[in-house]
């Protein structure tokens, strides 16, 4: 039976705007009757994986994300004496294996939709390319050269993790074995409005008093929840059966939570956070949030407090209700002065022994 690790993260955000919705205003969510802040869970992986956290533990085993594959082949193919036609005639062949090509920029080969590629299918892509520049012919279909590039992921982290779909080979897709929620505040929180002007250094004042610019900008701050889910037995299994892999990926992940904020403005707000609080636990019991805790508001003059007790309540009144949620559980407050992340990520770690 495998076990599930569930985190569970506080985090203060100063006034900052970390993820913008289509007119460059922070998302919002209605959660308990009220407006909350939120920031989207598409955004939280992305700066879990490019953070310090996970690209030095797990250099070399993380995958990219891309449309872009097949420009990189043909730029390389061009670098090797291709001509633009024959370099084009691969890319494009080759880049069809992960996804449909965009006929608006088909002479880029460039594919359709984002994919998600590791390591190991980006080194067998070009090595194919550079066997086809060398007279040996490309299967014709996309689905059959796939077979020699596509292999799983097996060795890439954050497909592991993350999940991946290819629609046209769904053999290689890969079932995410991490969960991750929206973060929402846990209390009522409103948009705000920066108004700002910006100078011209080189207006004199004899001109006019004016800026040189106007503009107005939205902001928000408050505490926000999160919760991840991981599968241990999933993510061994994607990993297949890489123990030592997994467990320097649960760690990383856990530390990229904590630590990793999405970039959106950070130079307008420097929004550089922590978890003030993390709780990590763990079981083989069925899965649950804790964000039953917030749907009222947490409304106090000491809102990171408060919440902390809002959590722990909730989760000992699951308990109660339903019996143990979990088995084992540590705790990092920062306020309190008590836990570290280290004693967290051991504690994370510990749990492959249960996948």
């Amino acid at each position: 039976m495998t076990c599930f690790v569930q985190l569970h993260f506080l985090t203060v955000y100063p006034p900052s705007n970390p993820n913008r919705d289509d007119i460059g205003r922070p998302k919002t969510a209605m959660y308990g009757g009220v407006n909350r802040l939120r920031i989207s869970s598409q955004s939280l992986k992305r700066a879990a994986r490019i953070s310090p956290a996970m690209s030095a533990a797990l250099k070399g085993s993380l995958g990219q994300r891309t449309r872009l594959l097949g420009d990189e082949i043909l730029n390389h193919l061009c670098d090797k004496g291709a001509t633009d036609e024959q370099a084009r005639t691969i890319a494009l062949k080759v880049a069809a294996v992960f996804g449909k090509i965009d006929d608006k920029e088909k002479e880029k080969a460039r594919i359709r939709q984002l994919a998600f590629i590791s390591p190991d299918e980006r080194s067998a892509a070009f090595k194919i390319a550079e066997r086809a520049l060398s007279g040996e012919s490309l299967k014709e279909e996309a689905k059959t050269l796939g077979k020699e590039i596509l292999q799983a992921a097996d060795g890439a982290v954050d497909l592991a993790m993350f999940g991946r779909m290819l629609a046209d080979a769904p053999d290689f897709n890969r079932e995410a074995a991490v969960q991750v929620s929206h973060a929402i505040t846990t209390h009522r929180a409103e948009v705000e409005d920066d108004y700002y002007t910006a100078v011209d250094d080189l207006k004199r004042a004899t001109e006019d008093m004016g800026a040189g610019f106007v503009g107005e900008a939205g902001f928000g701050s408050g505490v926000y929840y999160l919760y991840v889910c991981v599968d241990t037995g999933r993510l061994v299994e994607n990993l297949s059966g890489d123990l030592a892999l997994a467990g320097k990926a649960l760690g990383a992940v856990t530390e990229a939570f904590a630590t990793a904020s999405p970039s959106g403005k950070r130079n307008s707000y420097s929004h550089h956070t922590r978890a003030s609080f993390v709780r990590a636990e763990a079981g083989s019991q069925q899965p649950r949030t804790l964000a039953a805790a917030f749907l009222k508001p947490v409304s106090s003059e000491n809102l990171l407090g408060e919440s902390v007790k809002r959590l722990k309540e909730t989760a000992a009144a699951i308990d109660n209700a339903y019996g143990p949620s979990v088995d084992n559980s540590i705790e990092m407050d920062v306020n309190s002065g008590s836990g570290t992340l280290a004693d967290v990520k051991a504690f994370v770690a510990r749990q492959l022994g249960d996948a």
